[in-house]
């Protein structure tokens, strides 16, 4: 079983690539934009139109802009023109079954949202452009004409995770990061260890019967607020004592990130999108997952344990 994987020099890619390194019966090959320590592997740049000697039967397209910030145009060239070119290089190449690692974002809206399933309404308006050119990407998806598997991950977390806890921890640590507050229960969210997305994506790239869109999570929801401090304590950074309101905060970040777009000064300190992941219950209604797919293969307390123990080694 031959399997390409796209976004190789980054974290699920990469991830991927250690997970089934010498497994029998796989032969792996990463494409990315970074230097890696693969010796199976690319340096492409997959918004440019690509080919490869190597002829897979199964291609994991990892590659993405996951940065919760950027301009449009930069969204659009590494989630949707990327896709494109992957889709193309599929048809071109006979045909291989393509798994789209898409985002559980394309549902997201600045309100709690339970039990979301794969027929939720999604659009016409995103919370962000990311969002918004993930599912430009299951657009494309879609149209090929081999046999395709789009995924939706929530909150991917694990060792060497560059994008959803290093920002928390940095935040926590410099003592930037409120606790936010408002009327109602306390916000849900799931969640995935990095392992238990690759094992998933691995069946759905060697199972022949693994087809449609998944929503894919560690099946068990935590409380936001409590899972964040009980991380924050284990590793001994001070848990957040300073309380904003959602709505406070929702106004301090649009205009933010005005000024941050006006004069163009980089990712700024606070988004909508970030207060929103602390701020709205997301949980996910996982059925289909775990009836074709199998229960989590890391379960969610294994998980944290792994990834605590890795961030201690961290600089």
């Amino acid at each position: 079983m031959k399997i390409l994987i796209t976004g190789a020099s980054g974290f699920i890619g990469g991830s991927f690539m250690r997970r089934f390194a010498g497994r029998d019966g796989v032969e792996l090959f990463g494409v990315g934009r970074r230097p890696t320590e693969f010796h199976n592997y690319a340096q492409i740049d997959l918004v440019n139109q690509f080919d490869l000697q190597f002829k897979p039967d199964a291609v994991i397209h990892a590659a993405a802009r996951a940065s919760p910030w950027g301009t449009a145009a930069e969204f659009h060239r590494q989630n949707v023109e990327t896709t494109r070119n992957v889709v193309r290089f599929c048809e071109r190449r006979g045909g291989p079954k393509l798994v789209y690692v898409s985002s559980s974002s394309v549902f997201y809206r600045c309100e709690h949202q339970l039990g979301i399933t794969e027929s939720s309404p999604i659009g016409p308006a995103f919370i962000n452009d990311y969002a918004a050119t993930k599912y430009q990407g299951e657009l494309a998806v879609a149209a090929y004409s081999g046999q395709s598997v789009i995924v939706r991950p929530r909150a991917v977390f694990g060792p060497r995770d560059t994008v959803l806890f290093p920002r928390i921890l940095e935040a926590a640590r410099r003592g930037r990061m409120p606790m936010f507050v408002q009327d109602g229960p306390p916000a849900m969210g799931d969640l995935i260890y990095i392992d238990t997305l690759c094992d998933y994506l691995f069946s759905a790239a060697t199972r022949s019967d693994v087809t449609g869109t998944y929503n894919l999570t560690n099946a068990q929801p935590v409380v936001i607020r409590d899972f964040l401090i009980d991380v924050l304590t284990r590793l001994g950074i001070a848990s957040p004592t300073r309380r904003v309101r959602v709505a406070t905060a929702m106004r301090a970040a649009t205009v933010t990130e005005a000024v941050y777009r006006l004069l163009r000064l980089g990712e700024p300190p606070i988004t909508r999108f970030g207060v929103s992941v602390f701020a709205y219950s997301k949980t996910f209604n996982v059925a289909h997952m775990l009836r074709d797919l199998g229960p989590p293969s890391v379960g969610l307390a294994d998980g944290i344990e792994r990834f605590i123990e890795w961030q201690r080694t961290q600089p």
